[in-house]
């Protein structure tokens, strides 16, 4: 067998580290598509990760030359995961890493990071620069939950999450973009989808991974402030709001410290109750706020309707009254296509057909939108 050399990225700047991170020695993987692109002239190349869980087991995926060619699940403590092997000398090989699975802030075990890679022979060439910086912030949709596994599926597992198939890399690929993932399953603007108030993107916005909990996760710097300054994006798109709709027709939430009940209410005609439309409203505002102090350049876009319409008027007018307040012309209302019965994945979630149908209409919107910024 070739010898294999073995080198920290922290020795290899053509490397490309995808995803949120405060240090790259190691580099964590915290978010769903976080991971590692580069372009190799070598025969061979693998990746050293080490990981840990009690629930649910990360993924990963290998992308070669722009095609799909590998998954697999991870085994506690050290792995190897070979990206080629055999191939052609000299030959530039581009080749992507990507964590297929979101952090699991119920598992404070749960972690992700890329050690070092081995690599025979041939060098890291430099990347080419992205034509633009995409970041997605959302739920379930945007982790990419049921976009793999049958339709008939209804198990909460990793391996029914994908950073393929998935209408943020669809998008990105399309638009020659580098892109990032902020996304928590289940969770909203107000609430989560079982009305519970701590499940929230927003709040943990502004931190690198907050909602990944442990010692671990904590050490590789999840809890630190993220460095806005060293990877701004030209959009954020926003896709939240599906929780919210669903927490509507839920039962209250009860906190087990202190016995308090939330709800967002209907009214006996089953429309939305005023107070808590406004609270919604006030929600997205104030993170369309958060949004543009972070990210002074970027399009902001609000995406919704993957699974259901209903809080669309809502979404639309707090959007306007956003732009209206701050004067800012550069926030966006899109809606999405909905899931069909022909197009619905696992777990009554986008399959990658409604994935396909949502990224052309977020690609074509972004390349008109970044074209007039330009």
């Amino acid at each position: 067998m070739t010898a294999l050399q073995i080198s920290p990225l922290s020795v290899l700047p053509q490397i490309r580290a995808l995803g949120r991170h405060r240090g790259r020695n190691p580099l964590p993987l915290f978010w769903t598509a976080s991971g590692a692109e580069l372009l190799f002239t070598g025969s061979e190349l693998w990746f050293q990760l080490e990981c840990d869980y009690t629930d649910i087991e990360p993924w990963v995926s290998i992308e070669l030359n722009g095609a799909w060619i590998a998954r697999q699940a991870l085994t506690p403590g050290r792995n190897r995961v070979c990206a080629f092997r055999g191939m052609t000398p000299g030959t530039p090989k581009h080749v992507r890493l990507l964590n297929d699975v979101q952090p699991m802030q119920q598992d404070p075990t749960h972690f992700l990071q890329l050690n070092a890679v081995e690599y025979a022979g041939g060098e890291f060439l430099p990347l080419p620069e992205p034509r633009c910086r995409l970041e997605f912030v959302g739920d379930s949709i945007t982790s990419g939950e049921g976009t793999l596994g049958a339709r008939q599926e209804e198990d909460w597992i990793g391996a029914f999450f994908s950073a393929e198939n998935h209408y943020a890399r669809l998008t990105s690929d399309a638009l020659g973009a580098e892109y990032r993932l902020v996304s928590q399953s289940g969770w909203g603007i107000v609430c989560g989808w079982d009305n519970d108030p701590h499940h929230t993107l927003p709040p943990y916005y502004e931190q690198v991974c907050g909602v990944a909990e442990g010692a671990r996760n904590t050490a590789l710097g999840a809890k630190q402030q993220n460095d806005f300054s060293a990877w701004q994006p030209n959009a954020v798109i926003v896709n939240l709001a599906t929780n919210d709709e669903h927490a509507f027709c839920n039962p209250a939430w009860l906190d087990p410290v202190t016995g308090k009940a939330y709800k967002l209410r209907t009214l006996p005609d089953g429309s939305y109750h005023p107070e808590d439309v406004r609270r919604l409203q006030d929600a997205v505002c104030d993170f369309l706020t958060i949004l543009r102090e972070r990210n002074p350049r970027a399009v902001l876009v609000w995406s919704y309707g993957m699974l259901g319409s209903g809080l669309q008027e809502v979404l639309q007018g707090a959007v306007q009254q956003y732009g209206s307040r701050s004067g800012d012309t550069r926030a966006f209302y899109l809606p999405l296509p909905d899931t069909t019965a022909d197009t619905v994945g696992s777990r009554q979630h986008p399959g990658v057909l409604s994935h396909r149908a949502a990224a052309e209409v977020l690609t074509a919107f972004l390349k008109h939108k970044l074209e007039e910024q330009a």
